[in-house]
């Protein structure tokens, strides 16, 4: 039986969410790390504890890590993130600091603060990266930047955890049916309403490839994040772990292509899945 706290950052919806829920069921004790209020009552009336966290805060990050207090913990599922999609050519670059800050050096920041806890616990870190880790897209470069990152930081952190019994494993979900989606859509339309003209010109088909594809994985084709959700509680149980889990079906076709298949190769398909010809 699972037993232990477990903190979940990014908790307040999606993979987060169905995380906390699913590591209750195993056994775990759960702390879901959200930063709204209205969040933690929400989670708090399904019968769960929850922390106020806001990965891109130190100060924040500090209380949160006071709250819990000195006990040790059995797990850290750096989870929070967000997608900027937009050409890199026209990104801004607060909104690239921005996608960095969270995915990226706001899981650092947790981690620093949380790892006494895990090491007095032996516990695990859980870093929910993404296939978009392993193989980038057009316009999702800023996205993908965070993402392997996070790939590079889990396996420097693994290597240097080694001799302390603190394990890092890595989720690489593919297209996930979670609220991240719409949001990068929301934002996405936002950057693309301040770009000028020239950008409208240049990217406009693959803009629109691109957001089609988003919304099929929001409504049809995207797993269910309780998928992910298990992958994680199977990270945190499993006597071996692996270094990483890919959880989906597109995940688990388009890493082996991505490691076989030349680099020219890979963008052909990539274009052709699109639907954007070169010109």
């Amino acid at each position: 039986m699972a037993s232990g706290t477990v903190l979940i950052t990014g908790a307040s919806s999606g993979i987060g969410e169905a995380t906390a829920h699913h590591l209750k069921e195993l056994g775990f004790g759960p702390v879901g790390a959200v930063r709204r209020d209205e969040d933690a009552e929400r989670l708090g009336s399904a019968g769960l504890r929850t922390v106020k966290l806001d990965v891109t805060d130190a100060e924040s990050i500090a209380a949160a890590r006071a709250e819990l207090g000195d006990a040790p913990l059995a797990g850290l599922v750096n989870n929070a993130g967000i997608a900027v999609a937009a050409p890199i050519e026209f990104m801004p670059l607060d909104q690239l600091r921005r996608q960095l800050e969270i995915n990226l050096v706001g899981q650092v920041a947790v981690t620093q603060q949380f790892l006494p806890a895990l090491r007095a616990g032996r516990g695990r870190i859980v870093n929910v990266s993404s296939i978009g880790g392993r193989v980038a897209l057009p316009l999702m470069g800023a996205y993908n930047m965070s993402k392997f990152g996070l790939e590079a930081m889990s396996d420097s952190l693994r290597r240097e955890l080694r001799p302390h019994g603190v394990d890092v494993i890595v989720i690489e979900p593919g297209g996930v049916k979670t609220p991240i989606w719409k949001k990068g859509n929301e934002l996405g339309e936002e950057l693309q309403a301040g770009m000028p003209p020239e950008a409208h010109r240049l990217y406009g088909p693959i803009v629109d490839a691109l957001r089609a594809q988003t919304v099929k994985i929001q409504n049809e084709r995207g797993i269910e994040a309780r998928e992910v959700a298990e992958a994680i509680g199977i990270a945190l149980t499993t006597e071996r772990p692996r270094a990483r889990y890919l959880v989906g079906r597109d995940a688990r076709l388009r890493a082996p292509l991505a490691d076989v298949l030349p680099d020219r190769v890979m963008d052909r398909l990539i274009a052709r899945a699109l639907g954007v010809r070169q010109r």
